[in-house]
């Protein structure tokens, strides 16, 4: 079985292709999703991200994502750290869930795929590729956030070309080419192997 990730900056539409590969019945493991899950049900995780952010990292039993965002993305260090305690278990997660997967090919979608150094157990990387103005409206619209706030979470990612040219592949989600044709030559490749 392929083990193929998708990847790109915030706002590019991993998801949506993701969504697309999914519909055409193959598994998907959404790191972002999961990373929220274990948040929320490991004690351990809870224990540490309350150590190093303060108690107010969960307010009402759940985790007070803007708080922690406000920390992590006005410094680095603090980005790191969040990234320390929850990318391992993250991984494990997705290794895990991999090696029960009967597919001809498996995709995992993370934002962070080359930053977590997760790549090396990937056959094939798939970056979404989408203009910056256009993933700043995408994000803004999502998560109701300033242009200053996306801009800034930008600013914390890989440059999206050096990320683009890391991939095996590339979508382009640019609102000019249709993402579907894109997505089922890729899908006729992984299956014919």
């Amino acid at each position: 079985m392929l083990k193929i990730g998708i990847t790109g900056g915030i706002g590019s539409g991993k998801t949506t292709v993701a969504h697309i590969f999914h519909t055409l019945g193959i598994p998907v493991f959404n790191a972002d999703t999961t990373a929220k899950e274990i948040v929320t049900r490991d004690k351990k995780v809870q224990t540490s991200l309350i150590r190093n952010f303060g108690k107010e990292v969960f307010a009402n039993g759940e985790l007070n994502k803007k708080y922690l965002a406000d920390i992590v993305f006005k410094n680095s260090q603090k980005l790191n750290l969040l990234n320390s305690i929850i990318h391992p278990a993250t991984i494990k997660a997705s290794n895990d869930w991999m090696k029960k997967q009967k597919a001809p090919y498996a995709i995992k979608e993370a934002a962070l795929l080359f930053e977590a150094k997760t790549t090396n157990n990937l056959d094939a990387i798939i970056g979404i590729y989408a203009p910056l103005e256009i993933r700043i409206n995408r994000v803004i619209a999502r998560n109701h956030i300033s242009r200053d706030e996306v801009l800034m979470r930008i600013g914390k990612q890989m440059d999206e070309d050096q990320k683009m040219n890391l991939c095996d592949y590339v979508i382009y989600n640019d609102d000019k080419s249709m993402v579907i044709p894109q997505v089922l030559e890729l899908h006729r490749q992984f299956t014919k192997v």
